[in-house]
């Protein structure tokens, strides 16, 4: 038996409309998370569909967006166009959302949740989910993209690869000694910024990230 349904929608972006969808829990459901794409794909990357799965078994609503577009300005401003939507939508029982995204779209997450603090949408979030939070160029570590992280003021979980280009250990683990909230991170062993491990299964990898 389904523990879930998916439901499409388009969601009005300036003079265009964002692809989305929900994915609903049978069960009566309080809490909510947003989650967008990397650079390339969209909302149906297997990553994102499969944490909206577990989530919605564990009773949370999830939707997903597409943005296309490397411009992060305009990743933003969707996200924000996105969080509109939510705010405004009577169709489901939400007292409250996780922000999150994969790569880029988490570095859009950290953007909307940051300016979220002593503004009106201030008890419509919870925390922020950064899925290969991309800190920094590859090998270039001290090219740090923290502006928004060290100005967030809700607890945030990291999930990264130990080996991802993009987000070095020591670099991470610095960071979260700067930031003033609750940050944790949970590495996955050998995993690089697509979450990807020689020799392991891509069912496998998601089990982890998910539970």
């Amino acid at each position: 038996m389904s523990t879930s349904e998916e439901v499409k929608l388009k969601i009005p972006f300036g003079g265009k409309f964002l692809d989305a969808a929900y994915t609903v829990p049978i069960v009566p459901h309080t809490h909510g998370v947003i989650f967008t794409h990397g650079a390339g794909g969209d909302m149906n990357f297997h990553q994102l569909v499969s944490m909206a799965s577990f989530l919605a078994c564990n009773g949370i609503l999830c939707l997903r967006f597409t943005c296309k577009g490397l411009n992060l300005n305009y990743r933003i401003r969707a996200y924000r166009a996105v969080m509109e939507h939510v705010k405004s939508s009577k169709e489901y029982e939400v007292k409250s959302w996780f922000l999150g995204g994969r790569s880029m779209g988490s570095r859009a997450a950290a953007c909307i949740i940051r300016q979220c603090k002593d503004s009106p949408d201030e008890g419509l979030v919870d925390g922020l989910i950064c899925l290969s939070f991309p800190l920094h160029p590859p090998k270039q570590q001290s090219k740090l993209r923290t502006d928004d992280l060290l100005l967030v003021h809700y607890p945030v979980l990291f999930v990264s690869g130990s080996l991802d280009e993009m987000c070095e250990k020591r670099v991470l683990e610095r960071v979260l000694n700067q930031m003033p909230v609750a940050a944790e991170v949970h590495w996955v062993e050998g995993a690089s910024h697509g979450m990807e491990v020689k020799q392991r299964a891509r069912e496998d990898i998601m089990t982890e990230i998910n539970t």
